[in-house]
């Protein structure tokens, strides 16, 4: 099914690192700013994967539905206080999963073409990648806010193609969630998910992706 493919674009939090620890440092920190209780990073787990507004909407909501919605003043400055609180925070306890950075070097020895398309802001992504060891590996990032719109729409991926130079037939996607099935499905992209990531308590293979992994390195017998 992928032996055509010479392009994969990988999604970041929940495929590649898990990144909920310093989320949840700085989501707490942003909610004592305000004068409002933290939460156990447990439940932070499971508001993570639609980027930073939705992340805090949700922690001033107390919910995944993010309702009732803050008011607007409230939620713009909470936040600028949770990005700044981030920008402090980006890998003192995020990890890339267990065998990521070997098999990005396989891949990359095997001459695909790799890049981040994530919902994260994009000022924080090159960082992260930086100080775990893994920026060598991609051509191209592809942040949340460099698009009008955000995965699960399509145009991210298109958007990362279009740069690269890549028809979407010879790209494959990565990732943990819907958003990552959903926007690839919708682009025309073929997809691979990873059963272990930010998944809201959903299975990944409820979503119909074209192969799952439960190991990252597991990729490595998929394309080849």
């Amino acid at each position: 099914m992928f032996e055509q493919k010479n392009t994969i674009l990988f999604d970041l939090d929940g495929t590649l690192i898990d990144s909920v620890p310093d989320l949840a440092l700085a989501i707490n920190a942003m909610l004592r700013e305000l004068g409002r209780e933290p939460f156990e990073e447990a439940t932070i787990r499971g508001w993570v994967g639609n980027g930073s507004a939705m992340l805090v909407r949700r922690a001033l909501a107390g919910n995944r539905e993010a309702e009732p919605a803050p008011d607007a003043e409230i939620f713009a400055r909470a936040h600028a206080r949770f990005l700044d609180h981030y920008s402090r925070v980006l890998a003192q306890a995020t990890r890339a999963y267990p065998g990521v950075g070997e098999t990005l070097a396989e891949l990359k020895r095997r001459g695909y073409t790799m890049a981040i398309v994530t919902n994260k802001p994009g000022q924080f992504v090159a960082p992260i990648l930086e100080r775990l060891g893994l920026a060598e590996y991609f051509a191209l990032s592809v942040g949340g806010e460099e698009l009008p719109v955000k995965k699960p729409d399509p145009a991210p991926l298109l958007h990362a193609c279009e740069r690269l130079g890549c028809d979407k037939e010879a790209a494959v996607m990565v990732g943990d969630s819907s958003n990552d099935i959903l926007a690839a499905r919708r682009a025309g992209i073929e997809s691979i998910g990873v059963s272990y990531g930010y998944n809201y308590d959903t299975p990944i293979e409820a979503l119909a992706p074209d192969a799952t992994v439960e190991r990252f390195d597991q990729l490595l017998k998929i394309l080849r």
